[in-house]
């Protein structure tokens, strides 16, 4: 586990919270939160993740409280890719990761960040762990966000995403028109403030069985 330990720098750098607090002040458009997620609802998050998941994209990172717990649940630095649009936070995780991913880009554009950088060469993302403030953008946005997650996952992979409020934060038509299903993953109550999980995957298709030509003329 060697790997851990080098992937998070300790330092005296600066704060996280106040780093995130910073920025949130710049843009609070931008930033979906007053202060970086807790440690109850990372591992809420994490505990989702395949039991064979590897390859990992996570949208969103802030200051790397999902990053963090990711890298001590196992995932490796090299096979853990980071997105955060934010320049300075993207700033903040690159020194806190060295060994991780962490590229400056949209979530939107997600299929050309994995392609140009060949982070899916050997294989395809098993999941994204999204830090994105879903509940907040349009539907139009969440489409293409969702659309995009779902052109790098494995067929049986799942993005997990955290919401502060108590239902899913993507409706049901964008669900149905992009063929994913949901469910709640759990609650985290001391989290400031209280937020849910939510698991998104393909859904499976169910097998049609055949139909008679007598059966389909009704005789």
């Amino acid at each position: 586990m060697q790997h851990r330990a080098k992937a998070a720098r300790s330092g005296n750098g600066p704060s996280p919270t106040l780093t995130f607090f910073r920025q949130w002040l710049k843009n609070p458009l931008s930033v979906a939160a007053l202060s970086p997620s807790g440690k109850q609802l990372a591992r809420l998050m994490v505990r989702e993740l395949p039991g064979t998941a590897r390859r990992v994209v996570e949208l969103g990172g802030g200051t790397g409280v999902f990053t963090q717990t990711m890298l001590d649940h196992g995932i490796a630095p090299e096979r853990l890719m980071v997105v955060e649009l934010n320049e300075e936070l993207h700033k903040f995780l690159h020194n806190r990761f060295p060994d991780a991913n962490v590229v400056c880009g949209d979530a939107r554009e997600l299929p050309a960040l994995v392609g140009n950088s060949g982070f899916d060469r050997e294989s395809r993302v098993d999941a994204v762990v999204s830090g994105l403030g879903l509940l907040s953008m349009p539907r139009s946005l969440q489409r293409d966000i969702l659309r995009a997650a779902f052109d790098v996952l494995a067929p049986e992979g799942r993005m997990i995403q955290f919401t502060y409020g108590p239902v899913s934060p993507v409706p049901r038509e964008i669900l149905d028109e992009l063929g994913l299903t949901v469910r709640r993953g759990g609650f985290a109550w001391w989290n400031i403030p209280p937020a849910s999980v939510f698991v998104y995957q393909r859904a499976r298709s169910r097998p049609i069985p055949p139909v008679r030509a007598g059966e389909r003329n009704g005789g």
